[in-house]
């Protein structure tokens, strides 16, 4: 969606195709029963506003030298800049269709993302160094604070899906999909610009801008999750199919390594998973999973194949879209406290879903092309010249 609509459209379609002034009316009114009306104006004001999207290497280039006066500048950014995409979200999550916006735990992330900003509005000008380190602190608290949106937000659609799942499945509700995409991909900018700052206070480590390693290898970061969604498979299971890796170790470029372990994690785990049900059905020995690392002039490719027997033509349109899973059941909900990358929500359907959204923050994607009856081939795609812009919902 372009990035210029304006927030009072893109909700009104959201809620059914409402007029713009109608949909301004419920948010006044929804917000105004728990919060003074000074405080809604200002939301629905800071809702209307532009977002400003960064890139890798803007942040590389900001991030090289972290003197005290770029430090400043960041902070100044933030605090310009943060307000708006929680006023957005705020927004958007007073004006959900099929009652969503009410069900208790997406009133409690909205109850966070307001906290939020009116901390982030309470909060002086940044003129100087002192100002920055207090600053620096309240973002420290706003990302604690944020750690739990993912797997609450998951709990309360997982209740809308209940509720309607004698009348019409989730996966037919383009609205639901569409909007979920929109609020975790604001999400993960919203944490990448928080953390980002922070880390740029901490001990320098070689090679390192803040969340950034310059030289990433892609080949050594996918081995670490190959070894940790294998150990995942062995505690289940008992055992784990092999996986054989291939690829230049030693190729290097500037990228958020748990980004890509997270997102290898669920490609992996979910392959893991694939084979070993498949064939521990049959009785017969698992054939190895195949992870090859591609290094091309724009992007590097990481493609995951596996021989686990394929998706259902009918349902490879549905792997993206929210709630869908091929796991037997839902499992507890592991929180992301910690992570940078993407929620593992085994068996809600959030894994591939929102490793693609990570993949497309920095300008690459993911895509997954299934044969039915034989294996599933996922291709992850990485920008390596991190001149992208982020995708700002």
């Amino acid at each position: 969606m372009a990035q210029a609509a304006s927030v009072v459209s893109r909700l009104a379609r959201t809620a059914g195709r409402q007029a713009a002034s109608t949909v301004r009316g419920v948010l006044r009114s929804r917000l105004a029963d728990s919060y003074p009306q000074e405080t809604v104006d200002e939301i629905f004001a800071f809702a209307l506003r532009k977002q400003t999207g960064v890139s890798l290497k803007y942040m590389l280039d900001f991030g090289a030298n972290p003197i005290q006066h770029q430090m400043i500048l960041s902070a100044q950014f933030l605090h310009r800049e943060l307000p708006v995409r929680l006023a957005r979200r705020v927004a958007e999550l007073e004006n959900l269709p099929y009652g969503l916006s009410s069900k208790p735990h997406v009133l409690k992330v909205r109850d966070w993302y307001i906290e939020s900003f009116l901390d982030l509005r309470k909060f002086p000008p940044v003129r100087n160094a002192q100002d920055e380190l207090k600053f620096t602190e309240l973002l420290q608290m706003i990302y604690s604070r944020h750690t739990n949106v993912v797997p609450l937000m998951a709990k309360g659609v997982a209740e809308l899906r209940h509720e309607l799942a004698s009348e019409v499945g989730l996966n037919e509700l383009p609205e639901i999909h569409q909007f979920l995409d929109g609020f975790y991909m604001s999400r993960i900018g919203i944490r990448f610009l928080i953390g980002q700052h922070i880390e740029l206070h901490a001990e320098p480590m070689e090679n390192h801008i803040g969340m950034i390693y310059t030289k990433c290898s892609p080949w050594k970061v996918s081995q670490d999750a190959i070894d940790d969604a294998r150990s995942v498979c062995q505690r289940k299971y008992g055992s784990a199919p092999e996986v054989e890796i291939y690829g230049d170790p030693t190729f290097v470029f500037a990228y958020v390594p748990s980004h890509i372990h997270s997102m290898v994690f669920e490609l992996v785990k979910n392959s893991l998973r694939a084979v070993n049900d498949l064939f521990e059905e049959q009785g017969k020995e698992s054939p190895a999973i195949r992870l090859v690392v591609a290094e091309g002039a724009e992007e590097i490719t990481i493609k995951v194949s596996d021989e686990g027997g394929g998706i259902p033509r009918s349902d490879v349109p549905r792997i993206f879209t929210y709630l869908y899973s091929t796991a037997a059941s839902p499992l507890p909900f592991v929180d992301d406290e910690g992570s940078d990358g993407p929620t593992v929500l085994a068996g809600y359907g959030y894994g591939l879903p929102l490793s693609r959204l990570y993949a497309r923050y920095f300008g690459g994607d993911l895509q997954v092309i299934s044969m039915d009856g034989y294996g599933t081939d996922a291709y992850l795609h990485l920008n390596r010249l991190g001149n992208m812009q982020e995708p700002l919902p």
